[in-house]
Formats: C-alpha cells, sequence, structure tokens
C-alpha cells in the first residue's frame, strides 16, 4: 500500500504505531475547473464522499480535512466511504493507513453552529462502532479533530475535556438503578480525542508556543500536531505578515518541542496563487523548502482539479517521499525584529484593503461558487477598532483582487522602505521566496486598473497613489516588472480584468461573471 512507498514518520500513539501524514486534502472551493465526477457546481452532500474517496485513491493523499466548520457536513462518512469503496478500504484502513481529520466549528466565534460542534463530536464513536464492524478490533477510524481560530490552550483542553466526560463519560451516567447509559447505547470508544489547533491570527501564530504548550502541559500528549494558517492571515494582514507570522511560529514550536521532549507535527494550510501560499503542482518544492520543518502541506481544491492529473499525482508522491526538512529556530531578537516588521506591514497594508472593502465584496459576490458554505467574517472584521469592514473568505477576496488587476501581494509592500535596515535584512533572510512569489503575482497586475478603480468604483486619489507607490516599490527595490510579461496567459489575464471593469461598469453582470470564471482558469486558481 502507498504508506509503505512513503518517508514514514512514525510516532507512539496507545502502545501502537501511527503515520504522520505530510499531505492533506482539504474542501477549500478555491477551484475554477468543476471536476467530472461533481454533479454541480458547487461540491457538497455525497459528492464530498467521492471527493474524499479519490483524494485516498486517485492522488494518494494521505489525509483528508472533514470540514463541518461554515457548512453542513456529513457526520456518516466513515460508513459511506466502506460501504461503497470496501474493497479499497480493505486494503488501506482509515486510522491506520490514511485518515479522515474532523474540522469542528469553534463553539466560541461560531454560536449559531455550537451543536452542530456537540453533533460532530457526537458521531466519533458511532464511526467507531461502524469501522469495528468493517475491520475488526483495534479499529479507530477518527481520533484527531481540529479547532480553527485557535486563540488560547484552554479551548483546546475544553474540548478534550469536552470528549472525555461529555461523549465517553456519559456511558456510566446511571439512568435507574442498576441501568447505565452504556447498558442502552454500548460501550463508548474512543475514551478520548486528540486536538490540533488552528491557529489563524497574528498575534495567536506569535505566541503559537503558549498555546500548545498550555495543552501539552494539561493533557500530557505522547505528541502534537499543530496547524498554521496562511491564507486567513495573509487576508486580514499581508502576504509579508503571513509569512513571517508562520516563521516565527515554526521556531516558536519546534523550541518548545525541545523543552516539553515531545514531538510536535505543524501542519500549514497553502493555497495555490502566491497570497495564499503558491502551494501548487508546479511550485510545491519552494514552499516544502519556505517552511522547513512543516510535516503536512495541505492539498487544496485548485491543486486537485486546475491542473494536469498525472502532475498532481506525481507531485503529491514527491511529497509523500520527501525528507522532513529540519526547523529553523531564530533567535529571540531576529523574532522580535520579524514580529515588528509584521506588525507595521499590517498597518499599511490595512488602510489600503479597507476603503476597498465595498468593492472586493461586490466582487466577490459575483464569483462561482464551489461549495456550498455558509457566511463568513473574516478575523479582518473583528480585529479593527476602528472603521470595522466585513470581508470576504480568503479565496473569494484574492480572487476579487486579481480580477481587477490587483494581485493582493502588491498591496502594502512600500512600507519596507520604512523598516530599519536590520529589520529588511530579517525578512530577506527568512523569506527566502519573497521575489519568486512576487514576480509571480506581479505578471497579473494591470496598470489600467487605477484608473478603473476612480473611474468606476470612485475609489479616491489617495487609495490609488498608495496602491502605485507599492507596485513602483516591487518594481524598483525588487526589480520585478509589474504587469508587463507579455506571455499570453497574462496578457489574457490583463485583458479580461479591464474587460470585466467595464462590464461592471455598463451593468452587464452575465458578461462580467463569465469575465470573471474565464480569469480563474488562467491562473487555475478561484482565488
Amino acid at each position: 500500500m502507498f504508506a509503505e512507498k512513503s518517508i514514514k514518520t512514525e510516532v507512539s500513539r496507545k502502545n501502537e504505531m501511527r503515520l504522520i501524514p505530510r499531505t492533506m486534502s482539504t474542501q477549500h472551493p478555491d477551484n475554477a475547473k468543476v471536476p467530472e465526477w461533481s454533479r454541480g457546481e458547487a461540491i457538497e452532500g455525497e459528492d464530498e464522499i467521492t471527493e474524499a474517496f479519490l483524494a485516498f485513491s486517485n492522488y494518494n493523499i494521505h489525509e483528508v480535512m472533514w470540514d463541518a466548520e461554515g457548512k453542513d457536513v456529513d457526520t456518516h462518512v466513515i460508513r459511506k466511504l466502506l460501504s461503497r469503496y470496501s474493497e479499497f478500504f480493505k486494503k488501506r484502513q482509515i486510522g491506520k493507513d490514511i485518515y479522515l481529520t474532523y474540522r469542528l466549528p469553534n463553539p466560541r466565534i461560531e454560536g449559531a453552529d455550537r451543536k452542530v460542534f456537540a453533533e460532530t463530536l457526537e458521531s466519533i464513536p458511532n464511526n467507531f462502532d461502524v469501522a469495528e464492524k468493517f475491520y475488526g478490533k483495534n479499529a479507530t477510524p477518527v481520533f484527531e479533530v481540529i479547532l480553527p481560530f485557535t486563540t488560547e490552550s484552554i479551548e483546546l483542553i475544553g474540548i478534550a475535556k469536552y470528549y472525555e466526560k461529555v461523549v465517553a463519560g456519559k456511558q456510566d451516567v446511571r439512568l435507574w438503578d442498576e441501568l447505565y447509559v452504556r447498558d442502552l447505547v454500548g460501550e463508548i470508544e474512543p475514551k478520548s480525542v486528540e486536538v490540533i489547533p488552528l491557529i489563524e491570527d497574528k498575534d495567536s501564530l506569535m505566541k503559537a508556543d503558549e498555546i500548545a504548550g498550555g495543552y501539552a502541559r494539561a493533557i500530557k500528549p505522547a505528541y502534537m500536531r499543530v496547524f498554521l494558517a496562511r491564507s486567513d492571515p495573509a487576508m486580514n494582514y499581508g502576504m509579508i505578515s503571513a509569512v513571517l507570522s508562520a516563521k516565527v511560529a515554526l521556531s516558536k514550536l519546534s523550541k518548545l518541542s525541545k523543552s516539553l521532549g515531545i514531538k510536535i507535527f505543524p501542519i500549514i494550510g497553502v493555497g495555490s496563487l502566491p497570497f495564499r501560499g503558491n502551494m501548487n503542482p508546479e511550485n510545491y518544492r519552494k514552499v516544502m523548502e519556505e517552511y522547513s520543518g512543516v510535516y503536512t502541506f495541505t492539498i487544496q481544491s485548485a491543486y486537485k482539479y486546475d491542473y494536469p492529473p498525472d502532475l498532481v499525482e506525481k507531485s503529491v508522491e514527491d511529497i509523500n517521499n520527501s525528507p522532513v526538512s529540519e526547523p529553523v529556530e531564530l533567535d529571540y531578537e531576529v523574532e522580535k525584529s520579524l514580529k515588528s516588521v509584521a506588525d507595521k506591514f499590517t498597518l499599511s497594508y490595512q488602510s489600503i484593503i479597507e476603503p476597498l472593502a465595498g468593492v472586493v465584496n461586490q466582487v466577490a459576490s459575483m464569483m462561482p461558487r464551489r461549495r456550498a458554505r455558509k457566511l463568513h467574517i473574516g478575523l479582518f472584521g473583528y480585529s479593527r477598532s476602528t472603521g470595522k469592514v466585513t470581508l470576504p473568505r480568503a479565496i473569494s477576496f484574492t480572487g476579487a483582487f486579481y480580477s481587477i488587476g490587483i494581485p493582493p501581494e502588491v498591496i502594502g509592500m512600500s512600507s519596507l522602505s520604512e523598516m530599519k535596515d536590520a529589520d529588511l535584512e530579517n525578512v530577506f533572510a527568512n523569506y527566502k521566496f519573497l521575489k519568486d512569489d512576487m514576480r509571480r503575482a506581479s505578471k497579473f497586475f494591470n496598470w489600467e486598473s487605477l484608473d478603473m478603480l476612480k473611474d468606476v468604483w470612485k475609489i479616491d486619489d489617495e487609495v490609488i497613489g498608495k496602491i502605485k507607490k507599492d507596485a513602483e516599490y516591487v518594481e524598483n527595490n525588487l526589480g520585478i516588472k509589474i504587469g508587463e510579461d507579455n506571455g499570453y496567459e497574462f496578457k489574457k489575464h490583463r485583458l479580461l480584468s479591464s474587460m470585466f471593469t467595464l462590464s461592471v461598469r455598463e451593468g452587464e453582470t452575465a458578461e462580467a461573471k463569465r469575465f470573471l470564471y474565464e480569469m480563474a482558469v488562467v491562473r487555475r486558481s478561484l482565488g
């Protein structure tokens, strides 16, 4: 089986060895093209069962994230996978050779989904019973859960204890005389779950060691997996801030691992376009080198569906077979320097994003929908003390900026000119492929967009001037030409972005939507 061919990093769990996945398939709706097996433009319901199976069988991805955050989710996924594809799963055991990991709604933030949080945890024992009948003893298909928007260790501890005491622990509740819950529903297994923090905001990334350390000291796990966001931090704070925050988090987690004497296996959530991580079948090796020490890389929908299947399969196999690079540990002064840069960059970036929020939301509302999801408010909306704005999800946000001809990677870049020389040196020393990421994004920049922002979207001169200053910094200081690549796909994209804006001005909504889709196909990602 494929797990035997992969580079194995194994750790002890419940007196057995388990594989740490190198690749994780996610349900991020960033694909431009609709896969041929999908019954509609938005993947949902039964098609997500098919998608999970294909991630395992066609692409040999080690792990599938089953997402209950922000959308409806089928908690009978294990039963359906085992019944529909029994021959495949007899050879590859879920929970041993391949993995399915729940992403929960965060009950602290998603108030309307608190019962969904509880319902999802309650389904884990049912999945255990199904798998035990299929595989026999020692079959635990789901034993890890991901908590999005983690900001404190107490959230992780709370979920671990909730499952232990409420979900599994209720079997010992006495109902009447000698009648207990376990007499009605049987033994409840597993007795505990492992909680993976998904850390998404800048301040929390900078204290990732405190969050993970608090959980580790309370729960005393044999090992930990920690999920670092890369996409939402870029939307909320800018690309430079997102990358530097991830670097500091990785450094601190490496130090924490040594101090606690347990292994910590970072996961990073990376999308196809540079703004969201530049993780695609053509650039994955650089991403793996950029984020040294990361064990698990997300394989999102654009990666799977917007590139040739053979290229996807070969790249996933290469990731699975690649040795894990050593983490880079930064000294205190460098970590402090990178935090300072991220904080300053954020202020410059947000000063441009906030007045453009109306444009972004309007364009995002016209983007194709590739996944049935509920309304989501990004952290940007929560984090502003004045002039709060609501933004769409990071994928639509990124796609909107690309579609109006202003890749968001460029925004805020001129603030680097105001940094201390030592801070700037730390940025370039630690963000290895900054120029590569910026070079790819800059090819989609459309200079005509600056005039159109004023003409069509009524954006004032000050904001347009800031964007122009950012673009000029990239040209003059990084030596990267902005919007001048004459390659067919880039020229086509810039032309389409102009046509899109003109169609909006003329009220031609159907035409505008068509241009949005065509641009997404050209860049091989919605956003």
